[in-house]
C-alpha cells in the first residue's frame, strides 16, 4: 500500500465507526454513538498539530492510528461538554473586551 492509497481509503470513510474499524481499534459503541462527531473533529485537530507527516506509509498509518486512539480515549475518559471540541461550547463563556479610555471621551 502507498501513502496515496491510504489517503484514498481514508477519503471513503464516513463515520467514526468506519475510521475505528479501518484502523482496527476496539471501541465501545455507546461511547462512539454519543461522541462520533467530537471524536472525528479531535482526530482532525490532532492531525493538524503534527508538524510533518511521515512519508513512509506504515509510519503514517501508525501515526493516524495512534491519533485516532487518543481522540477516542479523550471521550472515554471525559465528555463533549468538558472537552469543548466545537466552537459552540465556547460561545457562552465569559468574554474579555477591551474598551480604550480614549473611545469613551468624545
Amino acid at each position: 500500500m502507498s501513502v496515496e492509497e491510504l489517503e484514498m481509503d481514508m477519503e471513503e470513510l464516513v463515520s467514526a465507526e468506519d475510521f475505528l474499524d479501518y484502523f482496527e481499534i476496539e471501541y465501545e459503541p455507546s461511547v462512539v454513538h454519543v461522541n462520533r462527531l467530537h471524536i472525528l473533529q479531535r482526530f482532525h485537530d490532532y492531525i493538524a498539530e503534527v508538524a510533518e507527516l511521515p512519508k513512509e506509509v506504515d509510519e503514517l498509518r501508525g501515526l493516524y492510528r495512534d491519533l485516532l486512539v487518543g481522540a477516542y480515549e479523550d471521550f472515554v475518559r471525559s465528555d463533549a461538554l468538558t472537552e469543548k471540541v466545537f466552537k459552540v461550547f465556547h460561545m457562552h463563556e465569559p468574554q474579555e473586551t477591551f474598551v480604550p479610555l480614549s473611545s469613551l471621551k468624545q
